[in-house]
């Protein structure tokens, strides 16, 4: 019966820590990826540990520790009672020495939970450096740099393997001092029997039997007190995880839709208030649709944080930005998103062919035509399979040029009405660069929106409108001259 018991306990705990995990995972996810670029950019690497591995340890918690104490909760007041009826004494044994193991549980808990959350830590920082170290591992080995980070991930593993090795042994030794609580217990009630028994106080019959019942007084606080440890990391991370949830997204709800084609986008006396001051700093502009707007200033002005203001993946600290009227707070972002093409820094690519990777964003209107006028169609003739090629993770196999004309003809071959470049001829050559400049003129005379960041004399000649973005702080008395 026991047995059987068991088995349903474990079938149905599994089945419920595999649905709660799921849950949880899918509303951090939710939660995280709903934020902005400067809030993810600071959770990123935490919910990564959560989501991934973090939370996995909430099954023993689900499996074990909550049937333990459910099962506590019922069986170790039955089974004193059931003691109280053949010997008072006995059960009056149990009862003083009962409460010793939880306040041991509690103190040892306390510890416990300082290390668990410290092993968590360890864990997330470990993880964010491998991630690093991975992603620049082609970097690195181009410099001749490849075997410098060696010893500092060494520390770090060091570091979590000592924070983990604590934890077990704080987890051992408390087990220890629960087995022994709990032995001294029986013991105690087992030296009272024997004495009543050799006086002749006692019945053999209920000696024997309150001697059967009374290890089942103690086993399941003793069970809760190893599966609490076994289950504590989990708790962690479900902390975390709950804290990654409760925090609000800064962006507001959004409700009205607006059509992006002919629609001016001004922008008045917006700020965005970093860690080096604000940048941009109370940048006022009107951005009118059929011209090529293009905005310059020296590294750290926020131009690329402008871009980011107007695709509304940034909230201003300051000022305000109108799309035809309407503030950009107040605007559905899924739809506002997809009358939008951009053109970030780096590169986004994903595993897959390169027509995958064309398409990510939406079918092209005319992908033959992007191509050339992204310069894209001299790398294609280079390929094995050329669309059919496949590409590896973050594009590995192209070069920093072939990823960035992947990416331009993504963007220009988009039938979107506002296009968002941002250094759009970085790692190209002198040819492909005037090629794509005209190319994102000719788009502008279509009329689309389009704004461009660029730091060359090229960039800044196809500009209908230059704007200087400045931040707080930095001296613009001498302006800015282009490269």
């Amino acid at each position: 019966m026991r047995a059987v018991t068991h088995w349903l306990q474990a079938r149905l705990g599994q089945r419920g820590a595999s649905a709660v995990i799921a849950e949880l995972s899918g509303q951090v996810l939710e939660s995280v990826t709903a934020r902005q670029p400067n809030e993810l950019a600071a959770q990123r690497d935490a919910a990564a540990v959560v989501v991934t591995r973090g939370l996995d340890g909430l099954r023993p918690y689900f499996t074990g520790y909550l049937p333990t104490l459910f099962l506590a909760a019922i069986l170790t007041p039955a089974t004193v009672v059931m003691i109280a009826v053949y010997d008072v004494k006995s059960a009056l044994i149990a009862v003083i020495t009962l409460p010793l193991i939880p306040v041991f549980m509690v103190l040892i808990g306390l510890a416990t939970a300082e290390r668990s959350a410290a092993a968590l830590a360890a864990m997330a920082t470990l993880q964010a450096r491998l991630l690093d170290l991975i992603a620049g591992i082609p970097t690195l080995r181009a410099l001749g740099r490849a075997s410098g980070p060696e010893q500092r991930i060494a520390e770090l593993s060091a570091a979590h393997r000592r924070s983990a090795l604590a934890t077990l042994r704080i987890a051992f030794l408390s087990a220890l001092v629960l087995e022994l609580l709990a032995i001294l217990g029986v013991a105690v009630i087992a030296v009272s029997i024997g004495l009543r028994l050799v006086f002749g106080e006692m019945t053999l019959t209920a000696g024997l039997t309150v001697l059967l019942l009374a290890p089942d007084v103690y086993w399941p606080l003793r069970r809760i007190g190893v599966e609490f440890h076994a289950a504590q990391d989990g708790k962690s991370a479900a902390e975390q995880a709950f804290t990654l949830i409760g925090e609000t997204a800064c962006t507001p709800p959004a409700r009205r839709a607006v059509t992006a084609r002919g629609a001016t986008i001004h922008l008045q006396n917006l700020s965005v208030t970093g860690r080096d001051g604000r940048s941009p700093h109370n940048l006022t502009a009107t951005i009118e649709p059929g011209q090529v707007t293009v905005l310059t200033g020296q590294n750290g002005a926020g131009k690329s944080t402008t871009l980011q203001l107007i695709a509304g993946l940034t909230t201003p600290s300051n000022g305000r930005l109108t799309v035809a009227g309407i503030d950009i707070s107040e605007l559905d972002p899924v739809d506002w998103w997809r009358q939008l093409s951009w053109l970030p820094q780096r590169s986004v690519l994903v595993p897959g062919t390169v027509r995958d990777n064309l398409v990510l964003l939406g079918e092209l209107a005319d992908l033959d035509s992007a191509c050339a006028a992204s310069g894209f169609d001299a790398v294609l003739a280079e390929l094995p399979d050329g669309l059919d090629t496949v590409l590896g993770r973050d594009g590995v196999g192209l070069s920093l040029g072939q990823r960035q004309r992947l990416t331009l003809a993504r963007v220009l071959g988009s039938p979107s009405p506002v296009l968002l470049l941002d250094e759009p001829t970085a790692h190209l050559d002198s040819h492909t660069e005037e090629q794509v400049l005209q190319a994102i003129a000719e788009r502008a005379r279509t009329g689309a929106t389009v704004m461009v960041v660029g730091h060359r004399e090229p960039v800044v000649a196809i500009g209908d409108q230059v704007i200087e973005v400045t931040r707080d702080g930095l001296d613009t008395q001498a302006g800015y001259v282009p490269v």
